[in-house]
Parts: structure tokens; C-alpha cells; sequence
């Protein structure tokens, strides 16, 4: 069944126009209401359990392992930021001199520094495939770049600045025939765009979760395959070896972690404000489901896509690029810096990302949202 606009469950001002929940998404107000009841717990801490320091971060867990289709909990780890979870990454893997890392141009920075850092460490190369003229060509480059010398490809399900969408499902077969490992970053699409670990098998995927997933600033998750089950965490919290619960046996000092990607959570992931809003937001996101959000986004959008083209602006063609997140190219002669003003001044939030204007929606947007947008951009142009 179709979704319906679902503005009413936040906060967002009449006058405001807001397309750009791929930089901040905006909490609706169970969110909100959870982070108040972290507060107030806070507030009150004898009212704090033991069990407030895990159970809660199993159920977070448990939610996002269902949202990317993964079975076992376990192979979630909740995280900081991205750049933490691919430092993590990074830090169990050893490359020979003369291996490759396959990364796409302009990728986001939290997922190429690792990348870089890690081919200096061993001499490697970082093989970068820059942008073509389509997308379909961009894939066909990355199919025809994975080779025996290739260790591992690093990259997104869609590139952050335009909603190109590129084909893992192949790139993955590729991968594995190649013993390549496969580092996803899913930032971008995963809660918006539907993603399945059985059916793509990336070795890792790291996602930001204050956007797509409406968590709070400073939250992610991280799901690590079988070939990180027995790695090096980058730090050493207490709570995630084994017996941590039992608080009395604390210094009896645990050698073993907890199983598979338990050992790479961050210190204090029981954040106790952090961990309701997430689960609060997951909740509303399985809920809705990436598939319906995908379709609501194509639908409410699909108008507005076409006045743009006919106005000279440049978007990918629907077949492959993403409905929720998708990049105008606008005209070389046109002045940015006062466009830029000028959307500021008529409330309109977009992000400026390399030559395009990034446009992200999400249920709290109308076909009319895009009508404000398109006035002032056909004003410049």
C-alpha cells in the first residue's frame, strides 16, 4: 500500500521547505519524546539498571539487523560515526605491495581516508574510477577495474552528492570471484532505499544514522561480516567482553570479547538518550519500510524532475539513480554564489555537493515542495 505524506508527525514550519535530510534529517516526535525520557533518566539515576546498559542495545541491534535483512544481531556493532567504523575496518586488514583498492571518485572523505592511510601503510595502490559520461558506463568501469590484484572495493550504493545507483549485485559476484573484499558505505540508502545483506553479502557495511535513519548526530551502526569475526577492535570497552554484565566481576579481567562484531561497539553505546531515540526511530523506519519511502519519494518528485529538465538542468534518467537523493547539474554560466543567497532567503535548504545541487526528500515533502525550488532556480538560469 502507497504511503501518505506523514508531515504531521514533525516539526518542520510552513515556511520552511526542507530537502535535505541527506545532510540532517529532522526528528518527529516519538523521537523527540524518547529523548526527553533519556533525559529524565539521566536526571534520575537511581532509576538507571544494569540491565538499562545492554538490553536496550541488544533491541537497537536486533532493529537494524532486521532493517538491512541480516539474521544475526550479533554481527551489528553500534557506532560513533562512519569514519570510526571504517577505521575499524581498515585496522584488520593486511594488504602485500602492488594489492589495489578499488574506490568511486569523490566518494564521501570518512570512506576514503582509511582507504588512503591503508595503502600507504602497505604499499598498495588506490585505484580510483572516475565518473563517466552515465552511469551505466560508470558500473561497467567498476566491473571491468576488479581484478585478481584487487584486496578489497570500497564505495556506496549510491554516490552521496547525485544519487547515482550503482549495481552491487554485480559488483559483489565480482568481488568474490576475485576474493575482493566488499565495504559498503550505506549512508545514503540504507532506511530509504531497500538493502539486503543476503543479497549483496558485503564483507562490512557501515551506515551514518543521523539521516536516513533519523537518529541523533553522532550515531551509527555497523555490520561486520564472518571475515572480521576474530579482529582487533580499535578500542577496549569494558561491556564488550563476555561477563560484563555481571558488574561485581568487573576487574576478574575477561581475555575473550563477546561474539562476532560485539567487540567493535563503541565505549558507552548504552548512551542511555542516544539508544531510545534510535530505537524509536527504527522502529517508525521498518515500519514504513525503504521500499514505500522509495516509491513516495519517485512519486512526489516526478514532476518536478521534468519542469527541471525543460528549465536546461542536467538529471541522471530514473533508471539509475536513486528517488530519494538525486543531483541538478546546472548550466556552467550560472552564478552559485547568489542562487545560493537566494535559496537561503526564500527558506529553501539544499545541498551544494562538487557541481551539483543534491536534492533529498523524504514523507514530510509534497509535489509542492519542489515548486518554491524550481521558481528561484528558473529565475537564475
Amino acid at each position: 500500500m502507497a504511503l501518505k505524506n506523514q508531515k504531521h508527525l514533525f516539526d518542520i514550519p510552513e515556511d520552511i521547505t526542507y530537502l535535505n535530510i541527506a545532510s540532517q534529517s529532522p526528528a518527529f516526535k516519538t523521537i523527540y519524546d524518547a529523548g526527553l525520557e533519556g533525559l529524565k533518566q539521566k536526571s534520575q539515576p537511581h532509576t538507571i539498571r544494569i540491565s538499562d546498559y545492554f538490553e536496550p542495545v541488544i533491541a537497537l541491534k536486533k532493529l537494524f539487523a532486521e532493517l538491512i535483512d541480516a539474521d544475526d544481531y550479533n554481527r551489528i556493532a553500534t557506532i560513533p560515526s562512519v569514519s570510526y567504523g571504517m577505521a575499524t575496518v581498515a585496522n584488520n586488514i593486511i594488504l602485500t605491495e602492488g594489492d589495489e583498492i578499488l574506490v568511486i571518485d569523490e566518494q564521501f572523505p570518512s570512506n576514503m581516508y582509511s582507504w588512503r592511510k591503508l595503502a600507504k601503510k602497505y604499499n598498495a595502490k588506490l585505484v580510483v574510477i572516475k565518473a563517466p559520461e552515465t552511469v551505466r558506463q560508470w558500473n561497467e568501469d567498476i566491473l571491468s577495474a576488479i581484478n585478481e590484484k584487487t584486496a578489497l572495493v570500497a564505495m556506496g550504493n549510491i554516490h552521496w552528492s547525485n544519487g547515482s545507483l550503482f549495481n552491487l549485485k554485480a559488483i559483489s559476484v565480482k568481488a568474490k570471484t576475485n576474493n575482493s573484499l566488499l565495504i559498503i558505505d550505506g549512508s545514503q540508502s540504507v532506511g530509504a532505499l531497500p538493502f539486503s545483506v543476503k543479497d549483496i553479502q558485503p564483507d562490512a557495511l557501515i551506515c551514518a544514522g543521523y539521516k536516513w535513519l533519523f537518529g541523533p548526530y553522532g550515531c551509527a551502526y555497523g555490520y561486520f561480516g564472518p571475515y572480521f569475526d576474530n579482529g582487533n577492535p580499535i578500542e577496549e570497552n569494558w561491556s564488550n567482553r563476555l561477563h560484563s554484565e555481571d558488574f561485581t566481576g568487573l576487574t576478574n579481567y575477561e581475555d575473550n570479547y563477546k561474539s562476532k562484531a560485539n567487540r567493535y561497539c563503541v565505549g558507552e553505546s548504552g548512551n542511555f538518550i542516544y539508544v531510545k531515540m534510535q530505537i524509536e526511530a527504527l522502529k517508525q523506519v521498518i515500519e514504513w519500510t525503504p521500499k514505500a519511502i522509495q516509491e513516495y519519494c519517485k512519486e512526489i518528485s516526478k514532476d518536478a524532475v521534468k519542469e527541471l529538465k525543460a528549465l536546461g538542468c542536467k538529471i541522471e534518467d530514473d533508471n539509475y539513480r536513486s528517488h530519494h537523493l538525486f543531483g541538478i547539474e546546472l548550466p556552467e554560466n550560472i552564478d552559485l554564489h547568489a542562487l545560493k543567497k537566494d535559496l537561503f532567503s526564500k527558506n529553501i535548504f539544499v545541498s551544494f555537493r562538487g557541481n551539483y545541487i543534491r536534492i533529498s526528500s523524504h514523507l514530510y515533502n509534497t509535489p509542492e515542495d519542489f515548486k518554491p525550488l524550481i521558481k528561484c532556480l528558473a529565475s537564475h538560469l
